[in-house]
C-alpha cells in the first residue's frame, strides 16, 4: 500500500501537455505539434556547443513523446498506465497484435481482477454504534417531582445503545461468506442477533444468497438478484422465522426499472406479518438526490419526500425530508460535511408528531458509523427546535476553528513536504531543463514576436506561473521569512513561442509540463497570469493551473480610458 502511495506522489511525464495537444488529439494534430517543436529543439539549429547539448535532451524528449502518441498501441498503454506501463508492465502482458481498444479493455479487466484480489485480502469490516440520549428534562421536565431544578448533566441520560458489526470472507471470486451481529438495549431491555450468509455470484447478471440467523428465534432466508434486461432488474427474498407460536413466513420482492440516465423506479411487495406495497422513484445526479415514495400497508401507510443538495466544491450536502403517515408526520432538515478524506460529520433536526423534537448527530469514519440521536422534547416547542438548530452550528464553528483547521493545515503541510522531498531531484532536473528550453527559444521568440507586432496580432507582454499570494493573505513576520510570499516563474518566452496565427490555445492539464515551464511550488495551488496585446489593446487574465485557455478573448480586454 505504501508503494502505491509513493507512486501516486511521483510526478510523471505528460506527453500530451509537452506537445500542447489535447488527450483526444487526432494523429494530424500530434504530427503538426511534433514538427513545430522539433524545429525549435533540433540540435542542428544551434551552433553554440552548450545550447546544442541542451537541445539534444529536449529534442529526444520531443521525439519520445511523438513516438508514444503516434503509435496507437503505445498510446493506449500510456493512457492506461502512464510511463510506467511503457517501461515494463505494458508489453509484458499485452500482445502487440491487439488493437488499441482491446488493450484498453485488457487493462480495465486486469484492474478489476486486481481489485477483486485486494478485496479477498480484506474482511471489509462494517460497523455502527448508536447511542440514544434522552434530554427531554432540559425543556419539559415535571416540576412537581423535583424540589430543585436539576443540572444540565443530571437532566441527560443514555436511554439506549446498540452495536452492529459485519465482516466478509471472500472464498473465491464468486463465493463470499458474510457474518454479522447486533446487540442492543433500550430502557433496560436487551436484544441481540447473529447472522451468517453465503452469497454466490451465479453469473454477471445475478446472485443468490442463503442467510441463517438466531436471536428472536431462528431465521432462514433465501435472497436473489437478477438483471432481466438492460433497464430492468429485480431482487427478492423468502423468510422463515421460527418462534414459540409457530413458523412465520415472509416474502419480499422488488422490481426496478431504469427510467433515464439518472432516474430509477422501484415497486416493492411485502407479504407476511407486515404486508405492504410501496413504490419509490429515485433521481440521483451530481448536483442533487431526490427520492419520493408511497407505501400502503396493513399496519402502516405513508408518503415521503427526500431531497439532498450536493455542494461538491465545499464537500458538503444539505438534506431535507418530509414524511406523513398513519403513525404521524415529521419534517427533518440537516447537513453533512466531509471533514477529511475518510470522515464525514452530519447533524439533522427532526420535528414531528407524536415524536417531538430530536437532534441526530452522526460521524462516519471509513466503514464505521457512530450515531447519537438526542431526544429533546416530546412535544413541538420553539425552544428545543431553536437550540437543536443553532447549537450544532456554533459547536461546529468552534471545533473547526480550534481543532479541525489546525490539524488539516498541519496534515496538508506534511503531505506537501513529503511530495517535495520525493520529487526534489526530479524538480531540479525540470528547472534546469526549463531554463535550457527558454534559452533555446529566444531566437524563435524574437521572430514570432516581431511577426505578431507587425500585423498587430497577439503579443505576450507578461506571463507569470505559480502561486500568487494576495495582500489580504500575507502574514509576514518581522524578518519576512516565515510569512507567505509569491512563488512564480516568468513564462513569457515559452508562451509567445506557442502563439500561432495570432492565437494561443492551452488545454485542461497542469501547465507545469509545458516546454519552458516547471513547478515552482510543488503541492500548492497554482495559477497563470497573462497580460497581452491584441490589435494594440491591453488584455489581462488569470486562470487556474488545470483550466483551459484560448486567447485572444474580448472579455480579457482592459479598459484603459
Amino acid at each position: 500500500m505504501d508503494d502505491d502511495i509513493e507512486q501516486d506522489n511521483i510526478i510523471e511525464e505528460d506527453f500530451y501537455t509537452f506537445l500542447n495537444v489535447p488527450r483526444n488529439a487526432a494523429p494530424e494534430e500530434i504530427n503538426n505539434a511534433y514538427r513545430r517543436q522539433s524545429r525549435l529543439y533540433h540540435p542542428d539549429k544551434h551552433a553554440d556547443p552548450v545550447l546544442k547539448k541542451e537541445a539534444e535532451v529536449l529534442f529526444n524528449r520531443t521525439k519520445k513523446a511523438y513516438e508514444v502518441l503516434s503509435d496507437p498501441h503505445q498510446r493506449a498503454i500510456y493512457d492506461s498506465l502512464g510511463t510506467r506501463g511503457l517501461e515494463t508492465e505494458g508489453w509484458e502482458i499485452v500482445q502487440r497484435t491487439k488493437t488499441p481498444q482491446e488493450i484498453r479493455e485488457e487493462y480495465e479487466r486486469l484492474a478489476r481482477e486486481r481489485e477483486e484480489r485486494r478485496l479477498q485480502q480484506r474482511t471489509n469490516p462494517k460497523g455502527s454504534v448508536i447511542v440514544n440520549i434522552n434530554a427531554t428534562d432540559l425543556f419539559s421536565r415535571y416540576d412537581d417531582d423535583y424540589e430543585e431544578p436539576p443540572g444540565i448533566f443530571s437532566s441527560v441520560e443514555v436511554s439506549g445503545m446498540s452495536f452492529a458489526q459485519s465482516i466478509e470472507a471472500p472464498l473465491t471470486l464468486r463465493d463470499t461468506i458474510t457474518m454479522s451481529g447486533q446487540l442492543g438495549t433500550q430502557n433496560g431491555t436487551g436484544t441481540g442477533s447473529i447472522n451468517v450468509g453465503a452469497r454466490r455470484l451465479v453469473s454477471s447478471k445475478g446472485w443468490i444468497e442463503l442467510d441463517v440467523g438466531a436471536g428472536n428465534g431462528p431465521v432462514i432466508s433465501l435472497k436473489g438478484f437478477r438483471t432481466l434486461t438492460k433497464r430492468l432488474f429485480c431482487n427478492g427474498a423468502t423468510i422463515l422465522q421460527f418462534t414459540g407460536h409457530g413458523i412465520r413466513p415472509g416474502l419480499v420482492g422488488t422490481l426496478a426499472m431504469q427510467l433515464d440516465k439518472h432516474t430509477v423506479g422501484y415497486l416493492t411487495y411485502r407479504a407476511g406479518l407486515q404486508s405492504a406495497m410501496s413504490t419509490m422513484i429515485v433521481r440521483d445526479t451530481s448536483q442533487s438526490y431526490t427520492a419520493f415514495s408511497i407505501q400502503f400497508g396493513i399496519l402502516h401507510s405513508y408518503a415521503s419526500l427526500n431531497y439532498t443538495y450536493k455542494m461538491e466544491e465545499r464537500q458538503m450536502k444539505l438534506r431535507g425530508c418530509i414524511k406523513a403517515g398513519t403513525f404521524g408526520a415529521f419534517v427533518e432538515y440537516g447537513a453533512e460535511k466531509k471533514v477529511s478524506k475518510h470522515s464525514a460529520l452530519s447533524a439533522a433536526v427532526r420535528v414531528g408528531v407524536p415524536m417531538g423534537v430530536t437532534l441526530k448527530i452522526k460521524l462516519s469514519r471509513a466503514s464505521q458509523t457512530y450515531a447519537f440521536p438526542i431526544h429533546l422534547c416530546d412535544e413541538v416547542f420553539p425552544a428545543p427546535v431553536f437550540y437543536a438548530t443553532v447549537a450544532p452550528l456554533i459547536t461546529w464553528t468552534i471545533v473547526k476553528k480550534l481543532i479541525i483547521d489546525p490539524v488539516m493545515r498541519e496534515q496538508k503541510e506534511r503531505d506537501k513536504e513529503k511530495q517535495r522531498e520525493m520529487n526534489k531531484s526530479r524538480m531540479l532536473e525540470k528547472q534546469r531543463e526549463a531554463r535550457a528550453a527558454v534559452d533555446l527559444m529566444k531566437a524563435t521568440f524574437s521572430r514570432i514576436r516581431s511577426e505578431e507586432e507587425s500585423k498587430r496580432g497577439l503579443v505576450i507582454t507578461k506571463a507569470l506561473y505559480g502561486r500568487f499570494v494576495y495582500p489580504q493573505d500575507r502574514n509576514l513576520g518581522e524578518d519576512g521569512v516565515n510569512g507567505h510570499r509569491d512563488e512564480v516563474i516568468d513564462v513569457t518566452i515559452p508562451l509567445q513561442c506557442l502563439v500561432k496565427d495570432s492565437k494561443l490555445v492551452l488545454h485542461n492539464a497542469s501547465k507545469s509540463q509545458l516546454p519552458g515551464f516547471y513547478d515552482p511550488c510543488v503541492g500548492e495551488d497554482k495559477q497563470l497570469l497573462l497580460q497581452y496585446l491584441f490589435h494594440t489593446q491591453t488584455h489581462e487574465c488569470l486562470i487556474k493551473d488545470n483550466e483551459p485557455l484560448r486567447i485572444p478573448k474580448q472579455s480579457h480586454r482592459v479598459n484603459t480610458t
